[in-house]
């Protein structure tokens, strides 16, 4: 399983459509464009599954740089997500001693 990333769409597109470019370079497993948690509108990029490694990579190479609803596209192979350090810590040091107003210049 090749998991493609697709990047600058036009907030119209539709999984369908994405699924219709795809499928004409081979066997499209899912396609998830990404939506904003809030407002469930689309945040402009998608995620493609796609069955066969040769047949992904044959469309990744046709479709990247190819217009779509007035957008170029950026398609390549997507990298896994990176960690995320937990609960927003690490912020404390910040503004500590004040504003520095009152601070003698060496």
């Amino acid at each position: 399983m090749t998991n493609i990333f697709v990047g600058n769409l036009s907030y119209q597109t539709t999984e369908s459509e994405l699924e219709a470019a795809f499928s004409a370079y081979g066997a499209v497993e899912r396609v998830s464009v990404v939506r904003d948690r809030e407002t469930g509108q689309p945040r402009g990029f998608a995620f493609v599954e796609m069955t066969n490694a040769n047949e992904a990579e044959a469309a990744i190479n046709a479709l990247n740089g190819r217009e779509m609803k007035g957008r170029s596209l950026n398609v390549n192979q997507a990298r896994p997500r990176e960690e995320r350090g937990g609960g927003g810590g690490g912020r404390g040091g910040f503004n500590r001693g004040g504003g520095g107003r009152d601070r003698q210049r060496w």
